[in-house]
């Protein structure tokens, strides 16, 4: 890890010198990349040196444990657990500021909400997750914006595609990819069993063009007439969309606008972050088991968490999380699972990259 933070020190004072080059500075986009990089680093360099002083303080503290004066003896040793404590708190954010930065991180995040097995209940329990993701993103002030839904006679969700736009919104959420389990009782129970059903999540970073490139000679585009629950407001006349990616099989369909080219743009923005998901998806597979462990919490087909609504449990199984706050966490308050899932997954990062030795910088 010091070798790696000396590699960082050292490149920094290499950016600093070419900031105050004047061709450098002429040149505004080579200077806007190395202020970027400056300011990156930074964080890491103000943390590795502050480390750096705490070792010297901590050497002279030693030092003056060998003093005959039992006062002084007593300061010191003061000095050298206050000072211990300091350099693990030290080493260990210097460990986390050197996990390589997601970066898809900072992205907006498509999310595919379907309903699984259980029937109408599935359907009514895919809405309640959507509500729950929705309310998440409204307290912090994201903008939720509906691509494509099918819903049912009882007001449930057989499906739903939403795009939320916020700085960070990948990063929140990509933990939440995989099968959600309800257990309660369905509201179509009369005699109040409780039943157990599914619904998937799907979390994609959004796609840029350049990222995702779509051949417009590799789609095959259908124009019909919006039907069903989901198009109700919008069927007399042909705006539905339906793009097929030739290469993949992909098909993507959007109704819910009544404007034929905003089905169309919403459509692409969903087969651009289907694609992307895929090579994605790819490239994890031709990495080692090991480094496959790390992003195993983003398999579709796993698991990941149960919310038992008789015992207000929600488990997240990946982790070993058990909360008894379930109607809490359904208003939209999942910060606390968030966050746990992704102190250890940071920490199977960490853990992974020391094992590998692989070099940050």
């Amino acid at each position: 890890m010091f070798e790696k933070l000396k590699g960082v020190e050292k490149r920094f004072l290499e950016i600093e010198e070419l900031l105050g080059n004047p061709e450098i500075i002429q040149d505004r986009n080579l200077y806007q990349k190395y202020i970027q990089e400056h300011a990156e680093l930074n964080k890491i360099v103000s943390g590795y040196r502050n480390y750096k002083q705490i070792l010297i303080e901590l050497e002279d503290s030693n030092e003056l444990l060998k003093d005959a004066d039992p006062e002084i003896k007593n300061l010191a040793r003061e000095e050298v657990n206050t000072l211990s404590v300091k350099k693990e708190k030290q080493e260990n954010e210097l460990r986390e500021l050197l996990i390589p930065e997601d970066p898809l991180d900072k992205k907006n995040v498509l999310i595919e909400i379907r309903a699984g097995t259980g029937g109408e209940e599935a359907s009514l329990f895919a809405n309640d997750l959507f509500r729950m993701y929705s309310r998440y993103a409204e307290n912090r002030s994201w903008k939720i914006e509906v691509m494509n839904h099918h819903t049912t006679g009882m007001g449930g969700l057989k499906e739903i595609v939403v795009m939320i736009h916020g700085k960070g919104a990948y990063n929140r959420f990509k933990y939440e990819s995989g099968t959600h389990r309800v257990q309660r009782v369905p509201a179509t129970e009369t005699q109040g069993r409780i039943h157990t059903s599914a619904v998937t999540v799907a979390v994609l970073p959004e796609a840029e063009d350049v990222e995702a490139h779509i051949d417009p000679g590799e789609i095959k585009i259908d124009i019909y007439r919006s039907s069903g629950p989901g198009g109700q407001s919008v069927n007399t006349t042909d705006s539905a969309v339906r793009i097929t990616h030739l290469p993949t099989g992909l098909v993507v369909t959007c109704q819910d606008e009544k404007s034929q080219l905003k089905n169309k743009n919403r459509a692409m923005k969903v087969l651009r972050a289907r694609l992307l998901d895929s090579k994605l998806r790819e490239q994890h597979e031709q990495r080692s088991e090991e480094r496959k462990s790390q992003i195993g919490s983003g398999d579709r087909s796993e698991r990941i968490r149960t919310y038992n609504f008789p015992q207000g449990r929600v488990t997240d199984h990946r982790i070993g999380l058990t909360l008894y706050k379930l109607e809490n966490i359904m208003q939209g308050n999942i910060d606390d699972i968030i966050d746990q899932l992704t102190t250890y997954y940071q920490a199977q990062a960490l853990q992974n990259a020391e094992s590998s030795n692989i070099q940050t910088f």
